[in-house]
Order: C-alpha cells, then structure tokens, then sequence
C-alpha cells in the first residue's frame, strides 16, 4: 500500500512538545504504525494483531 495514501494521525497524547509519539493510520484490513518523528518505514498490523498488542496478550510475553 502507498503510506503517501493513508491517513495518518497522531496519538492523542501526543504534546507537540518533543514527546515520542506514534502515528496511525486505519484501513479496514491493516493498522499501520510510524515514528511521528521519522515518519518513513512503518509497521502493519492485522486488526486482530493490534488487539492483541492493546491488550497485552502478545505471544511469549511475561508479567
């Protein structure tokens, strides 16, 4: 997918004061994740996937 096409927006915590923030971008099969800072390579993810990482249920982790 051409990232120059989507729509990206900041995260809510985002201060425009230098803090790290991410950008997203929601299509209706992807999520896709940038650096607000370098915006360049990115991450996608299935919807499923974000879940996933939202609610901490990834795959090997540890609490």
């Amino acid at each position: 997918m051409n990232t120059e096409r989507l729509a990206w927006f900041k995260s809510s915590y985002s201060d425009g004061e230098g803090g790290e923030c991410l950008e997203l971008a929601i299509t209706p099969d992807t999520v896709h994740l940038r650096d607000s800072k370098q915006p360049g390579p990115h991450l996608a993810l299935s919807p499923t996937a974000w879940s996933a990482f939202l609610s901490g249920e990834l795959v090997g982790e540890r609490r």
